[in-house]
């Protein structure tokens, strides 16, 4: 989320912790109320290590603690909608995303590209206004492309 300081938002969660998820959870839109309700969800959801299963529970918690598309709050310019969910698979090296504008998930197998130091710049293009739709494995859709150079901090 983006505010307030992770340091606030582990105090503001120990509150929530106490009164327990099952009773009430915070609803609106604020950094805090969906960092209260991912919190009590990722640990309510089962455990399990079928990637299957993990990956969808997982993908549900954050799709619950999104800000919808096209809410926005004038007197809080932190508060945005969520354009990109993204879930990474450790043990099997593969990202997996989902855009709010379309209605399906793509990832990519990180452990199948070539990473080394020297190899070119590559970039999953998304077209004018996120208009490029994949599915399913895209690993293979990286094109090449020029480096950025970071801004600095």
């Amino acid at each position: 989320t983006n505010s307030p300081i992770f340091d606030q938002q582990l105090a503001v969660n120990e509150y929530w912790k106490q009164i327990n998820g099952t009773v009430m959870l915070p609803g609106t839109n604020r950094a805090a109320d969906r960092f209260a309700r991912a919190s009590f969800y990722v640990d309510a959801i089962p455990q399990t290590d079928d990637p299957r299963s993990a990956l969808a529970s997982t993908f549900s918690v954050i799709r619950n603690v999104s800000v919808p598309l096209g809410i926005s709050t004038p007197d809080e310019p932190n508060i945005s909608s969520t354009r990109w969910r993204t879930v990474v698979d450790h043990k099997r090296t593969l990202y997996f995303f989902e855009s709010a504008m379309t209605p399906n998930t793509f990832w990519v197998d990180v452990a199948s590209m070539d990473l080394a130091e020297g190899t070119p710049v590559r970039r999953l293009g998304l077209g004018p206004n996120e208009s490029t739709v994949y599915s399913g494995d895209s690993t293979d859709q990286f094109e090449r492309a020029e480096a950025f150079t970071f801004a600095g901090a």
